[in-house]
């Protein structure tokens, strides 16, 4: 342990510790994220919403991570970041609850739809509220310290959303509850998890002196715009812009159809496997290799530079897609060789998800560096939007198997946009000490 996270207040029991509320400020965080993305997917399916329908309009969920960066002032403007973190996590707790009351109404596609939207639109600006809040409450050297614990704690939220929630409404179901039923005690487990959480919050943040509305007067407003306008004037911005939305093309239409593939019957070209199966092999073994493909691929950046890495990490976030093409022929009828082919997949998408935070890093490089990176997530957002809105009717056109081979070929603009980008030697490589 690091000698910051060692002379933190929590040794002493000190009130205001950062373990206090990191852990749970960036659990809270990945949780909405998880539930807008991966639960909708897997509790329409159970409700047996087509697989056009799901892609569709989850991949619509997007968009308030899109446009995350133009409203972003707002926060700034009107009221403490710290009021902005309790009260979203108040209205995410809510929000929660109304998917749970909508899912036995005749229309509650449209309903839980329509309340995704203000979750999506609350957790988006919860994420630019509770990094400001980090930034202002922590110093420096404390930032640093436990940029490692929050990135863990909203990584055990996606596994605990992704492999426990699912794990449980599947459960829930073979005692005997309809999926209804199922779904409506996971949300509301989560929406009283939520609450707890915003209750917990608003009694242990901190309340730091930096941590007041921003001035609102015109020039704030033009600064705002000309940072903005900078962004589209960096050399090379339309290969980067490419290049963000082009890298994960392919994953973002096997991400939206992965779930279906797995718990459709094998009569319709899938794998049959049950809530339970997928909460364990995709939600947690697969979240897993995940997390230990990142760790190395942020390693192996860090030991040769991005621009002798990003071939072989390209590669290996494209290649391991062929396992669903393998099994969308074959019907592994065996969980064990099902979780395997999923890490091999995740842990190759975890490799190759760190060169694209990397470029991302490189296109926001300079003066307005945050504000810019910002801007980058609003356009990895719209790249994952856009190629998942058409997925479900594609497979549906295509069937699991050919669908799969067309994520393959879907490859090529990716490595396209990678050929074009250009890369500073030794970025991303950590110099030894003088």
């Amino acid at each position: 342990m690091s000698a910051s996270l060692q002379r933190s207040p929590a040794a002493a029991g000190g009130p205001r510790s950062p373990w206090a509320w990191v852990p749970s400020l960036y659990f809270a965080q990945g949780i909405p994220y998880v539930v807008v993305m991966t639960l909708s997917v897997i509790m329409y399916k159970n409700l047996e919403i087509s697989n056009t329908d799901i892609a569709l309009y989850t991949s619509w969920l997007y968009l308030p991570w899109v446009i995350k960066p133009l409203w972003s002032p707002l926060v700034e403007l009107m009221g403490t970041k710290r009021l902005w973190v309790v009260a979203l996590q108040f209205a995410i707790g809510a929000a929660l609850a109304m998917v749970a009351l909508t899912l036995p109404m005749s229309r509650f596609f449209q309903l839980s739809l329509a309340v995704f939207w203000l979750m999506a639109f609350a957790s988006a600006s919860h994420d630019i509220a509770a990094d400001g809040f980090y930034l202002l409450a922590l110093e420096k050297h404390e930032q640093a310290a436990y940029v490692g614990v929050r990135s863990t704690f909203y990584r055990l939220a996606n596994i605990g959303g992704q492999g426990g929630l699912v794990w449980l409404a599947g459960e829930l179901f073979e005692r005997g509850d309809s999926w209804v039923m199922a779904w409506q005690v996971v949300m509301a487990v989560l929406a009283g998890a939520f609450l707890a959480l915003a209750f917990w919050h608003w009694l242990r943040l901190p309340k730091p002196a930096s941590d007041a509305p921003a001035s609102g007067d015109g020039r704030q407003v033009r600064a705002f715009f000309d940072i903005f306008i900078a962004f589209f004037r960096k050399r090379g911005i339309v290969v980067g812009i490419g290049f963000l939305l082009l890298y994960r093309f392919p994953e973002a239409q096997l991400l939206k159809l992965a779930t279906p593939f797995l718990l459709d019957k094998l009569d319709a070209g899938g794998l049959a496997l049950t809530n339970k199966e997928v909460g364990l092999a995709y939600g947690t073994v697969g979240l897993t290799a995940l997390t230990l493909g990142g760790l190395l691929g942020g390693w192996v950046i860090s030991r040769f530079g991005l621009k002798k890495s990003l071939w072989p990490l390209v590669l290996a976030m494209h290649l391991p897609n062929v396992v669903f093409l393998a099994m969308a022929w074959v019907h592994p009828g065996s969980l064990w060789i099902v979780s395997g082919a999923l890490a091999v997949e995740q842990f190759g998408y975890g490799l190759g998800f760190t060169a694209y935070l990397m470029v991302m890093i490189l296109i926001a490089e300079g003066p307005h560096k945050t504000a810019h990176y910002a801007i980058c997530t609003g356009f990895m957002a719209l790249g994952m939007m856009i190629p998942g809105m058409w997925s479900g009717w594609l497979q549906t056109q295509l069937g699991y198997f050919h669908f799969f081979g067309w994520v393959l070929i879907a490859a090529v603009p990716s490595l396209l946009m990678t050929a074009l980008i250009k890369i500073p030697d030794g970025f991303g490589r950590k110099e030894p000490d003088a």
